[in-house]
């Protein structure tokens, strides 16, 4: 499994998916908040599988 995800793509992931988490805590508690681990796990693992199936990559481009 290669990394797909570039570092500003991680920062933001880990960011949108933080605020999306924290609105199961505060805010209006909505259960839907459980839905900001898929962008927070991304964020950690440095792959998301939409952009293998898209064919996309926010890498940097790997010099030989």
């Amino acid at each position: 499994m290669l990394a797909n995800v570039g570092s500003i793509d991680r920062v933001l992931r880990f960011v949108v998916g933080l605020a999306i988490l924290s609105l199961v805590f505060v805010g209006p508690q909505t259960p839907w908040g459980w839905l900001g681990l898929i962008p927070l796990l991304t964020a950690v693992v440095g792959y998301c599988p939409a952009y293998s199936i898209l064919g996309v990559s926010t890498c940097a481009a790997k010099s030989k």
